[in-house]
């Protein structure tokens, strides 16, 4: 390897975000003009640039409007572009998606609805189904974020509670056709979880939202609770109305996966894909990455040094302690306190967006020498993993990632370096509890 690990991680990671980005994935999707209008509608940290994406090619007249994220915007000349709130909602998102209502209200068969959809989408699309409050979303959203629930579990929550997700957009447009262009973020690019489906059908039902706010013990307003039971709060399902959608994933997971790979291997470097899907505690999943890289260090099993192990998905945070913690950090943190300064072993963790949890930073670097360069500065790795305070530890130590707004998300990006100077005896204090 004639790179240094810092520098071909890094380069992996950049890899991952430019095979997402929408002025790549989202010209070759683009659908024929209809005979009618065109309106372009969206949601998501991406949908900006999708919009931009899509301007630069569209060969006809269009009108639309997408919200993205604070400091997410991409100027554009015919779709207009409006900022809200991530990951807790707020009014400018409200608005956003009234807005959009009122745009597809009054279309025809001959009408064309191409829809932008990106992860990010649930918390700035959001309209308060029925009596609900901005204040009753903001407090679950909040509560689900810090009760360890998968995404699938909280966009559950969330489309039932919505006069906009899980298909109601959809029905808003009809009798237009929908075309979908999906930069999936979720483990299965299940499009009913990006952006919690604003446009496509779902599922999952009011009971099945019920058991998630009982299986975290979610403590909801009254209303809300009598909203899911009497089951007011259904989402759209199949067959309910007559709806002409098509769905296309433009950008997942896995190819940001073997775009970083392609990388790899140009290095040299063998690399192993163990999924695009993987989710769990982040702590517990360090743990268990932990175990699988000692196994390669000290037997060469399942793969042999040097290589690279490469995973995506979405991880889940049980927020207990104060720290400033992003899902990715707290994964590397873990990481590193079970390796306890195994050496030849270097990875990088980070959110493709941009964005580990609510820091604008996108994650971190571990080395060998981490978590000794921690203590030398008076830092106790496990102290601050006990307080979720992965962005604290490692911003103290200059590891942080920080790209900026990428413009995209395909979920989370995790590469774990295993070079052939790793031996069996991982360091003299291999065995010493970690403070």
């Amino acid at each position: 390897m004639t790179t240094s690990p810092d520098t071909l991680l890094r380069a992996m990671f950049d890899a991952a975000i430019a095979a997402a980005q929408p002025a790549l994935c989202v010209p070759p999707q683009l659908p024929a003009p209809p005979a009618g209008r065109v309106v372009v509608i969206g949601a998501g940290k991406a949908s900006a640039a999708m919009a931009r994406a899509l301007e630069d090619h569209w060969p006809g007249p269009l009108t639309g409007l997408v919200v993205t994220r604070y400091g997410y915007a991409v100027p554009c000349a015919r779709i207009e572009i409006i900022e809200a709130a991530h990951p807790v909602p707020d009014a400018a998102g409200i608005t956003a998606a009234r807005r959009i209502m009122d745009l597809v209200s009054d279309l025809t068969e001959d009408d064309l609805v191409i829809c932008l959809i990106s992860g990010g989408g649930s918390s700035l699309l959001p309209m308060p189904l029925g009596d609900l409050t901005l204040a009753d979303k903001q407090a679950i959203s909040r509560a689900l974020l810090a009760s360890g629930a998968t995404i699938s579990e909280m966009n559950c929550v969330r489309r039932h509670l919505s006069g906009i997700k899980g298909g109601r957009l959809a029905a808003a447009c009809a009798p237009a056709r929908i075309v979908n262009l999906i930069i999936s973020d979720v483990p299965g690019d299940d499009p009913v979880d990006i952006a919690s489906g604003p446009t496509v059908t779902d599922a999952s039902t009011c009971a099945n939202a019920l058991d998630i706010l009982d299986r975290y013990a979610l403590d909801v307003p009254g209303h809300v609770r009598r909203m899911l039971e009497s089951g007011e709060a259904e989402s759209l399902k199949d067959g309910d109305l007559p709806l002409r959608i098509e769905t296309r994933m433009i950008a997942t997971p896995q190819a940001s996966l073997e775009a970083a790979a392609a990388v790899a291997r140009a290095s040299g470097i063998d690399v192993h894909i163990l999924g695009d899907a993987i989710e769990g505690e982040a702590k517990e999943l360090g743990t268990l990455m932990a175990g699988l890289v000692r196994q390669v260090v000290v037997r060469d099993q399942p793969f042999r040094k040097p290589c690279i192990l490469l995973s995506g998905g979405e991880s889940t945070v049980r927020v207990t302690g104060k720290g400033r913690g992003g899902r990715n950090v707290e994964f590397l943190l873990a990481l590193g306190v079970a390796l306890n300064g195994t050496p030849g072993v270097h990875a990088l963790a980070g959110d493709t967006d941009g964005v580990d949890g609510i820091e604008e930073i996108a994650g971190a670097i571990l080395r060998p020498d981490t978590l000794q360069r921690a203590r030398d500065m008076g830092l106790h790795p496990r102290a601050r993993l006990t307080d979720n305070d992965g962005h604290g530890f490692f911003g103290a130590l200059g590891d942080a990632v920080i790209t900026g707004p990428t413009l995209t998300n395909v979920n989370d990006f995790r590469a774990i370096l295993i070079l052939d100077d790793a031996t069996a005896q991982p360091g003299p204090d291999l065995t010493a509890p970690v403070p």
